[in-house]
């Protein structure tokens, strides 16, 4: 068995530091869907973190790349495929909660899907789950603490947060930003929902881990920009990959 890591936009980098890595294009593999997001590598690698074999997805697919909810998915399902049973999910997000800095790492606790559109949508395949799985634990409890007392062996103290989902491309507005507050919300982003759905649905445990890039609109006198979002993850990158290796291991 293997556990799963899929890099959200600029957090690629973190599949090159893997021992007898081998990668592949997403492109050689049928039906996985190409990245094309500025950030996203597109490759998949196999590997070693220690002594723990793992697979690892450098990028993913967006719905506002053209690609259907099953399609952003299906990684999930090749993951399992090739032995997947824990999996690691991180992204970059806008703070929501402003109490959240730009450079924060929030453990995601669930999330709110606003995408319009659900993955498991059209006939079930019960070979894959049944036709209504449970999401009262989307995301892990018990790897949630595994990450906090790995985090603060490194001296790192993970906030907990919910993650609202969006299509995108386009940012969201200062007032909408005020509705997710409203909501519930402490994180928004534009992927991860349908992969954790996916990956319930195969009954796949899920650590969620967003990097905070910016904060959402209307909360500082500043313009958006994806250039934000890649520096952000690239300065984070070293206290992010030591997180990752404290933790893997104890899954």
């Amino acid at each position: 068995m293997s556990v799963g890591i899929i890099l959200g936009s600029g957090l690629g980098w973190f599949a090159d530091t893997l021992e007898n890595r081998v990668e592949k294009p997403y492109s050689d593999i049928p039906g996985w869907p190409v990245s094309t997001a500025i950030g996203h590598a597109g490759k998949l690698m196999t590997g070693r973190l220690g002594e723990i074999d793992v697979i690892v997805a450098a990028g993913r697919a967006h719905l506002y790349e053209g690609y259907t909810a099953q399609q952003v998915a299906y990684p999930i399902r090749e993951l399992a495929w090739r032995g997947v049973t824990k999996l690691v999910i991180t992204n970059a997000a806008g703070g929501v909660n402003i109490s959240y800095k730009p450079g924060d790492l929030v453990l995601i606790s669930d999330h709110i899907n606003l995408m319009g559109v659900n993955p498991l949508t059209g006939p079930n395949d019960e070979s894959f789950g049944p036709r209504f799985p449970d999401m009262s634990e989307a995301y892990s409890s018990a790897y949630r603490e595994i990450a906090k007392h790995a985090g603060a062996a490194l001296g790192l103290t993970l906030a907990e947060g919910v993650y609202a989902a969006l299509p995108g491309p386009s940012y969201e507005t200062p007032a909408e930003i005020r509705y997710l507050r409203t909501i519930g919300a402490d994180l928004v982003g534009m992927s991860t929902v349908p992969e954790v759905i996916a990956a319930n649905h195969m009954g796949i445990k899920v650590l969620g881990i967003s990097c905070v890039t910016n904060m959402a609109a209307g909360i500082l006198p500043q313009k958006l920009t994806h250039e934000e979002v890649i520096e952000t993850g690239a300065r984070v990158k070293d206290t992010l990959a030591a997180l990752l290796r404290a933790l893997i291991p104890r899954l």
